[in-house]
């Protein structure tokens, strides 16, 4: 049987033998794209061409719901399968899933109309979930059912994201993404926990990875949702001394899980100290918010960007550059380049959120030029990896 399952997984085309392969090439397309052609939208370059919504609602939910969505798809529908024991989706169900990712994405562009819009967006997140769901449910692994609350919740705030933009009702389409962002926010801090300090005790050859403490985790697990149905209720759209402090416990808890990873050995190992980094930016958006929601004048679009560019783009950026290099039977080396991309993308946040300050158009271009360039090293030094089959001759 193990003879006929290998044959079957080698004649399946290498770009769909595992989730990771086309959907983190696939998020990294577009994120590459995206950053430029908004700020060729917002420059004027582009004036006879409106995606659905418009170009602003189409910048905030695509970075979310399009680049970030299709690396959590890829990451979790591969990782399940280390979880549970179970083959993860491959082969022809693994492309219908990705083209329903691709048509949505083209749905936006092409500004179909809103009901086949709506289907094609969130039948994508649900799919995702259902699978994830499904499988951890078959070896009733109980622990991993939160990521499955999460999706849900995320499908919820894109529905609410869509129904903004059927209602012509921009502040819901806003409020959609922002809840969406939070939610992505506790994935992070859900999965960053986990491997975070596992890669830096594998990376550095220690002995044990740091213990976890369950409280810890326990508060941060309810804290970032918790903010995310906020933004989705109200509460947290304007300055408010609880929401404030809700996100000072959680900048509290974040910091303080940095400061137990922290070894000064991983300074000098890039998959390492970019993971770091990225956490540290979400730490920092949570600082960012407390201080607005406390009254200190602090433009609340900087602590977002923090969180989005930051910890989102470089997290992503960071995980995918190693799962990538795991996946496909390779050291745990990055090529030549990656750590270019790893510090481009953290100048396009330090761009985004600071230099902005002072030289604001410059500094968005700036911010959009190390975003992109971020990428496109990825895609391209990992490309070829992800188009190919594993260095090993393993099937996955």
């Amino acid at each position: 049987m193990q003879v006929i399952d290998r044959r079957t997984a080698m004649a399946i085309v290498p770009l769909l033998r595992l989730a990771f392969r086309p959907f983190f090439l696939a998020g990294c397309l577009l994120a590459l794209l995206a950053i430029p052609l908004w700020l060729a939208a917002l420059s004027g370059a582009i004036s006879s061409w409106q995606p659905a919504g418009g170009w602003l609602a189409w910048h905030r939910h695509e970075l979310l719901f399009g680049f970030a969505l299709a690396i959590i798809a890829g990451f979790l529908l591969t990782a399940v399968q280390t979880w549970t024991g179970r083959p993860g989706i491959s082969g022809r169900p693994l492309a219908a899933l990705a083209l329903l990712w691709l048509f949505a994405r083209l749905a936006w562009l092409a500004n179909v109309p809103w009901p086949l819009l709506a289907v094609l967006e969130l039948a994508f997140p649900l799919a995702v979930a259902a699978l994830m769901g499904f499988t951890l449910w078959k070896v009733r692994q109980k622990r991993n059912y939160p990521i499955v609350f999460v999706l849900l919740l995320l499908t919820a705030a894109d529905g609410l994201s869509v129904f903004g933009l059927v209602d012509g009702h921009e502040g819901w389409q806003r409020q959609g993404v922002l809840t969406g962002i939070w939610l992505v926010a506790a994935m992070m801090g859900l999965i960053g926990g986990r491997i975070i300090p596992f890669f830096t005790q594998r990376g550095l050859g220690r002995v044990n990875a740091v213990a976890a403490w369950p409280w810890l985790d326990r508060l941060l697990l309810v804290g970032s949702p918790l903010v995310a149905l906020l933004y989705a209720a109200g509460p947290a759209l304007n300055p408010n001394v609880w929401v404030g402090l809700l996100f000072a416990v959680l900048a509290a808890g974040h910091l303080l899980r940095l400061v137990r990873w922290h070894d000064r050995a991983l300074w000098r190992v890039p998959l390492l100290w970019s993971l770091h980094l990225a956490y540290g930016w979400l730490a920092v958006a949570c600082v960012g918010m407390a201080l607005w929601h406390f009254g200190v004048p602090v433009n609340p679009s900087l602590a977002v960007h923090c969180l989005t560019i930051g910890a989102m783009g470089g997290l992503i950026l960071a995980m995918i550059a190693r799962v990538t290099l795991g996946h496909t039977g390779r050291a745990l080396e990055p090529p030549s380049g990656m750590t270019l991309a790893f510090i481009l993308l953290n100048l396009a946040c330090l761009s985004r959120v600071a230099l902005v300050l002072l030289f604001p158009l410059g500094a968005l271009w700036l911010a959009g030029l190390c975003w992109a360039l971020a990428f496109a090293l990825y895609a391209w030094r990992y490309g070829p990896m992800l188009l190919r089959t594993r260095v090993d001759g393993h099937p996955g």
